[in-house]
């Protein structure tokens, strides 16, 4: 696997992760029961994954850790997921929606925002994005014109 994380060595210590296949949305809980390092990648092996044909049905797929293993971060960061879930409001108190994922692009991610069968894509931006309160649950948005009536 390719590491996202600022400290791969952590996984040594994880024994047990979610396989997410985010294409389907799938999550699979899983044991780790090895890992070693191979240049600046990392070989994981599975409980019940014996064969090259069971690890091959794993590519592409994201290893997650369970919450109580995330490592902390700065105060004003936060993870992606974190977010889901929580209120999001214009400056001015329109309510908009609630995120319901982050889709990851190129140049930001864009949060997915739903309410009443409507989708919103809201770019993770500092000129848009003014507030994320996770105690609260709530994200404070600055949007263009234009941005929530496409």
């Amino acid at each position: 696997m390719t590491s996202l994380t600022d400290q791969p060595e952590r996984f040594e210590r994880v024994r047990e992760c979610v396989v997410w296949d985010a294409g389907r949305d799938r999550r699979e809980p899983r044991c780790i029961t090895g890992v070693r390092r191979q240049g600046d990648a990392l070989l994981v092996t599975f409980a019940g994954c014996e064969t090259a044909e069971a690890a091959s049905a794993l590519v592409g797929r994201l290893i997650a850790v369970p919450e109580a293993e995330a490592l902390p971060l700065p105060p004003g960061h936060f993870y992606p997921w974190q977010l889901v879930g929580c209120r999001v409001l214009t400056d001015d108190g329109r309510e908009v929606g609630r995120v319901t994922r982050i889709e990851r692009t190129g140049a930001q991610d864009l949060w997915v925002v739903g309410a009443d069968g409507r989708e919103h894509l809201i770019p993770a931006v500092p000129e848009i994005v003014i507030d994320v309160d996770l105690a609260a649950r709530r994200v404070v948005i600055r949007p263009p014109e234009g941005l929530l009536e496409l």
